[in-house]
């Protein structure tokens, strides 16, 4: 059964900034370079109604792409190196229909 794993998340940096730009192109490659990663976006929040202020989307044809995901060095060595000091907090949701 397909998983949409969605992360709405603020950022360290100043909105506009080259240090958020470089952290979000550089999520971008990484994360859309794991086997199983589909449909990848990254959004802006327009709402004033919430302190996060971005959105990873993506989706897995299934648990076993979900699980082989979160275990990929490339995934595990960005939230270590990047995600972690970069986000000052976040939000994670895991859909399936």
């Amino acid at each position: 059964m397909p998983i949409e794993h969605t992360v709405v998340f603020r950022l360290v940096h100043e909105p506009g900034s080259a240090e958020e730009q470089e952290f979000l192109a550089t999520a971008r490659e990484t994360l859309t370079g794991i086997p199983g990663v589909a449909g990848f976006a990254v959004l802006r929040q327009v709402s004033p109604k919430s302190a996060l202020t971005h959105q990873f989307r993506m989706t897995f044809a299934d648990a076993a792409a979900y699980d082989a995901y979160n275990a990929h060095p490339a995934h595990v060595g960005f939230v270590e190196g990047r995600w972690v000091p970069e986000v000052a907090e976040f939000q994670e949701y895991d859909f399936t229909a």
